[in-house]
């Protein structure tokens, strides 16, 4: 039976490149791969490709940004004529992201049956597209494999069959560690130079509309970090929708906050594994940092990722200056969480995943 793999955001690449590796040691398993071009041009996605091990796609379907409707209905047109014409088993998706949500859909109005990774994360919080995402993908999942436990008890609160609940592991950490082993010095990447000159530093990102739209949440998150970077550094690989805001609304960033464009995988990774902290309103990084044991202030309110805080190294943090500024003082004085990694999270989530499908004779 053929499986159709869907990835469309930087995320997506991450998650699937353990499952592409796994699915390639066994014969038996046929697969496609289509990339939707959700967040980058063809182009832009070669370098994920090329650290990633991912072969390349099958099908790009180059639908590029827009509103969220605008967006999810190209998806699931130009997916539609790839099921027709690729006849798939089964439709695997990945995540929260608008490619997760529409070839589901799509999957299951043509009656193939369709299997979410990370399924059952929750934040409650009706005003993030994400959640939004999860809820409609995971109403119509046959196979949910979820990262936590957590995760399981949201879906059984939902209605859904145990039986048909698959606790895993955690993909992303599967790619993580893998590539951590192989990582090396980068050679002639400007990091190392930062790396060198800063014994200590933090590193950085921001991109959440919540954060980066509004003016007055965005200057207050600003003010911390500019007053925090004179006693330690940052380095802080700009989002292009952050950037755009940041020049927009005039607001400083001190010189001690080292602005570099976007960064691969590799990059990142060889920047924040050895940061003091992490500052964050991702979701990967929440994950990430847990799997490594790094510091992780996250700025938001809300987590879908619970995990991270219960048993690893996150701390919910928030937006408001005081709280950010609070958080630093508070690791300054010794009071940093520790953590440990949680279940299942050893680099062996793809491994089990397949194991299922065989299981189940997808």
């Amino acid at each position: 039976m053929k499986i159709c793999i869907i990835a469309g955001a930087r995320p997506n690449f991450m998650k699937i490149a353990p499952l592409i590796r796994e699915i390639q040691r066994h014969d038996t398993l046929d697969f496609i791969l289509v990339h939707t071009g959700q967040h980058y041009d063809y182009e832009m996605s070669e370098a994920f490709f090329k650290d990633l091990e991912i072969p390349r796609p099958g099908y790009f379907l180059n639908v590029g940004s827009a509103s969220h409707a605008k967006q999810t209905a190209a998806i699931m047109s130009a997916f539609e004529d790839v099921c027709l014409a690729e006849t798939p088993g089964l439709v695997l998706v990945v995540g929260d992201v608008n490619s997760t949500m529409a070839a589901s859909i799509v999957a299951k109005k043509l009656e193939i049956k369709v299997a979410h990774i990370e399924a059952g994360l929750r934040s409650f919080d009706l005003s993030m597209p994400e959640e939004i995402n999860r809820m409609v993908t995971d109403a119509i999942t046959d196979y949910f494999f979820t990262t936590e436990k957590a995760a399981d008890d949201n879906l059984v609160r939902e209605g859904k069959p145990l039986s048909a609940i698959h606790f895993v592991g955690h993909v992303m950490i599967d790619n993580l560690l893998y590539q951590k082993e192989r990582l090396g010095d980068l050679p002639g990447f400007l990091g190392k130079e930062f790396k060198e000159k800063y014994p200590e530093y933090f590193f950085m990102t921001l991109h959440r509309p919540s954060n980066v739209d509004d003016k007055a949440v965005l200057q207050g998150i600003f003010d911390a970090l500019n007053e925090i970077a004179e006693e330690t550094p940052f380095i802080f690989p700009v989002h292009p929708r952050t950037r755009k805001q940041l020049d927009a609304f005039g607001i400083r960033v001190s010189e001690r906050i080292e602005q570099v464009p976007p960064l691969g995988f590799k990059e990142s990774l060889y920047l924040w594994k050895d940061a003091k902290a992490v500052f964050t309103d991702s979701g990967g990084l929440q994950e990430e940092t847990t799997g490594l044991g790094v510091p992780c202030f996250t700025l938001r309110d809300n987590t879908e990722r619970p995990v991270t805080i219960e048993e690893g190294t996150n701390l919910l943090v928030g937006s408001k200056t005081e709280d950010i500024l609070k958080a630093w003082q508070d690791m300054k004085e010794g009071r940093i969480k520790k953590g440990r990694i949680p279940a299942l999270w050893d680099g062996r989530a793809a491994e089990r995943i397949v194991d299922v499908l065989f299981e189940h004779k997808v």
